[in-house]
Formats: structure tokens, sequence, C-alpha cells
């Protein structure tokens, strides 16, 4: 027996009232008015980072169609942007084959020269144009030029090589050149004027 008899409300007062105290009271401690001097958490968004986080929200997509017309819309751009490096020589919207400087130096030493090979596309219609003729002596010199213009190809394309390799291997001694010279052969099979990226060196202006 206790020296004091305890009252009945303590001994049956509910404890979901006591637990309800606690959170009564953080409740009402939350509606008092802060102190507009005290920090609030976080800190205040400047008003760019405002603008471009509603901008972006603004220019998300909603619906599956207006992503794929969005998509549609920056492959156009990115494409025409490349259309226009191609003419110009931006290395920004180059393609990533045409990037870098190992690339542009690849394209400046082959037109910067004469290569028998950008002449193959008209000689190989003269050439053609030989043989169809139904005379037997043209035919023949059809196939003895058409044997002389492949060998002196090979030859030159020989040549621009072992020197391109030499002039690469001393510019760019850090700098990974694989496929470099593979790219300048094939850049001089085409005809000058319908090159891509477009020539940015004259005849004899070396790189």
């Amino acid at each position: 027996m206790p020296p004091y008899p305890l009252p009945l409300g303590f001994v049956f007062r509910s404890r979901a009232k006591d637990e309800k105290a606690p959170a009564d009271k953080a409740l009402t401690d939350s509606t008092q008015p802060r102190d507009p001097q005290a920090p609030k958490g976080r800190p205040t968004p400047k008003r760019s980072e405002a603008q471009s986080q509603r901008r972006s929200v603004a220019n998300t997509p909603t619906t599956r169609k207006e992503a794929a017309k969005r998509q549609r819309d920056d492959r156009r751009t990115h494409m025409a942007k490349q259309r226009e490096a191609l003419a110009s020589g931006d290395e920004r919207y180059l393609p990533a084959r045409d990037k870098g400087p190992v690339r542009k130096f690849a394209r400046d030493f082959i037109d910067s020269r004469f290569c028998i090979a950008e002449f193959f596309l008209p000689l190989a219609v003269i050439i053609l144009v030989l043989s169809m003729v139904q005379i037997a002596q043209l035919q023949n010199v059809a196939l003895l030029l058409w044997l002389f213009v492949i060998v002196m190809i090979i030859v030159d394309s020989i040549g621009i090589a072992i020197r391109m390799k030499k002039q690469l291997n001393a510019r760019f001694p850090d700098e990974p050149k694989r496929g470099a010279v593979a790219y300048a052969l094939m850049r001089s099979l085409q005809m000058r004027r319908l090159r891509l990226p477009k020539p940015q060196v004259k005849r004899g202006e070396r790189p």
C-alpha cells in the first residue's frame, strides 16, 4: 500500500492521451508565427536559377507524341549545324570521324597537293567510253590506259601514305593516329570540289 492514496484519474488515465500530448504540443508550437529573421532551412534560389527551373519544367514534354516531336526537332537542328560545319570547317559540329587535329591535318595534307586518285572518276568515264567503241585498237588503248591509271594511283597512294605517316609522327607524337592514313587516302579519291568538309587550304599551301 502506498503511503499516500493515488487518485483514480492517475491510475486509469489513458495512455493514448499521454502519447497525443507531445504531438499536440508540436502542432501548437508549429502554428506559432516564425521570426522573419530566422533561417528557412534552405538558401533562397537566385532569380536566374528559378527561371531556368521554371523553363525546364515548361519545356518538359508531357506526352510520348510531344517527346518524339522534340527529338525530331533536335535531330533536325543538329543535322543542320553539321551541314554548316562541313561547309565551314567548324570543329564543334563536325561528325566524329572528322574531328580532331589529326584528322584536320590529314585533310589539309591531301587538299594541299595534286593527287592522281582524285582524277580517277573522270578517267574511268573516258576509259569506259573508249572500251565501248567497236574498234579493236581503241579497246586495246582503253585497257592499257586503265592498267596505267590503276598502277599510278597505287604508287601515288603509297607515297602519300609514307610521307603522311612521317609527318603525323613528328607533329602528333602523343595523339591517337589510328585510321588517319586510310581517312586521307579515301579523301584523295574524291574530286576536290566534292570533298566534305570543304578544303581549307589552297593547292601548294603546306599545312
